[in-house]
């Protein structure tokens, strides 16, 4: 299996309660912790109504972040183009990048939350439009062209950046949920994709079928889409065990669905949970969308929606506060430790290594009695030996047959 990438997604999914500025700090802390810990992405979305999700410019908040970073890539998860005057995102993202040091990844969408698009007056009709509209812009301007283009919501005259990315070529991405529209958009301008709708058992299922609409529209439109930059996001909390794993997440797993999924959202379908344990149960049992456990449970099902989806690049985990901030930068911990190198396979030749050891133990251990022979030929090494404060080579000297000396010089 090609290696993948490994990134983080904060919506956020932060309870109301709490200070929101601890939140920002902690959120902060989150992306160097996950920066020392070797990740390779961290995803920052951008909401205007929900409560829960309070971070309304993703690039203000990566910006911030990138000072506390050293190289993780900093992605935005999503800017909703339709909210925004192109031109004035393709500023910002440039900023970013020369901020970060050429490590921004731009990701759009068309907006998630109705609310805010009905606080903005926008019709939830024009939305997937617009989006692909202002990607289109965007491109151009990111290759030094002036623009001059009036749309619904905008009106650009000779339009030019006076600053091009740091990067030669900055990431682009769009978000996919199960409909079609995300991956055609992203076949159509040969771009990468995040899908978001894999958190659901419904949405897994669907992720061959996703890949296949990307294909079609990167035929028809002549260009090419790679499942290196494909992107799969995961739901999970680890720990060292699956009872601990359970125990850590299920009160805040309730509250989440509860408040949140069932109650902010109203997600169709969707109903409240009695308690912890049905909670926890349900979203991270057997077959269940996410995994609640141990690392070796994430590793079994990684692979497998690598091999359900046909593969992709980069596998993005969705923070929220299931658990307590101590357990889940443990959980985040734990992957790095655990997952990412079984996946990846870092520790397959020091197993292999370690069973040759094993194996052949034999042969070394009579390696190492003809060298200690050698040695014992003369007659100072010998004295020395006798009187080592070492144990082990003392012993291994007490043991050398006589007459291997002699044997081994000749």
């Amino acid at each position: 299996m090609a290696r993948l990438g490994f990134g983080a997604f904060i919506a956020p999914h932060h309870p109301i309660g709490e200070n929101p500025m601890l939140q920002f700090r902690r959120d902060i802390a989150l992306a160097k912790h996950l920066d020392d810990l070797g990740y390779d992405e961290f995803w920052c979305g951008e909401h205007h109504s929900s409560g829960w999700e309070m971070i309304a410019s993703p690039e203000m908040f990566l910006a911030a972040a990138a000072e506390h970073t050293k190289r993780i890539k900093l992605a935005t998860g999503v800017i909703s183009l339709p909210y925004h005057n192109p031109f004035n995102v393709a500023q910002r993202m440039v900023q970013l990048d020369w901020m970060s040091g050429g490590r921004a990844i731009f990701g759009s969408g068309p907006g998630a939350l109705p609310s805010d698009a009905y606080a903005l007056g926008i019709d939830p009709m024009t939305q997937r439009d617009r989006q692909d509209e202002a990607i289109d812009i965007i491109r151009r301007l990111f290759r030094g062209e002036r623009v001059t283009q009036k749309g619904a919501w905008y009106d650009l005259h000779d339009a030019g950046l006076q600053l091009l990315p740091l990067q030669e070529e900055m990431p682009f991405a769009v978000a996919s949920q199960i409909s079609p529209s995300g991956m055609t958009l992203a076949g159509k301008y040969g771009i990468g994709i995040i899908s978001l709708g894999s958190m659901s058992s419904e949405g897994l299922t669907a992720l061959p079928t996703q890949w296949g609409f990307a294909e079609t529209a990167a035929k028809k439109h002549g260009t090419t889409v790679d499942r290196k930059n494909w992107r799969v996001l995961l739901n999970w909390h680890i720990a060292e065990t699956r009872e601990k794993a359970r125990e850590e997440a299920k009160h805040g797993l309730m509250r989440w669905h509860n408040e949140y999924i069932h109650g902010t959202l109203q997600r169709p379908g969707s109903v409240a949970y009695t308690s912890p344990d049905q909670a926890v149960e349900e979203m991270g049992g057997p077959g269940s969308a996410a995994v609640i456990g141990t690392p070796d449970d994430l590793v079994k099902m990684i692979k497998g929606v690598v091999d359900k989806s046909g593969g992709f690049g980069t596998c993005v985990g969705f923070v929220h506060d299931w658990a307590n901030p101590e357990n889940t930068f443990r959980s985040w911990d734990m992957v790095a430790r655990y997952v990412i190198p079984e996946i990846n396979g870092y520790v397959t030749k020091l197993r292999e290594s370690e069973k040759y050891l094993q194996v052949n133990r034999g042969v070394f251990e009579r390696a190492g009695q003809a060298i200690m022979a050698k040695i014992m030929e003369n007659a100072d090494a010998a004295e020395a030996l006798k009187v080592t404060s070492n144990p082990r080579v003392a012993a291994a000297a007490a043991q050398i047959p006589k007459g291997l000396g002699k044997q081994a010089a000749e």
